[in-house]
């Protein structure tokens, strides 16, 4: 079976803790992502003359 990778081990850790659902954890990460996407596709024409 293969080893989970380090962002799910620290997933289940934190469940353990009684933190938020994971899938508050999931939406906070997709809208950190989603942000940094968009700012990057949005700034990226600033460069052009």
């Amino acid at each position: 079976m293969p080893h989970p990778s380090l962002l799910l081990a620290a997933a289940e850790e934190t469940a353990r803790d009684g933190g938020p659902g994971w899938i508050l954890r999931t939406v906070i990460i997709v809208g950190v992502l989603g942000a940094a996407l968009l700012a990057w596709f949005l700034l990226r024409g600033y460069g052009q003359d």
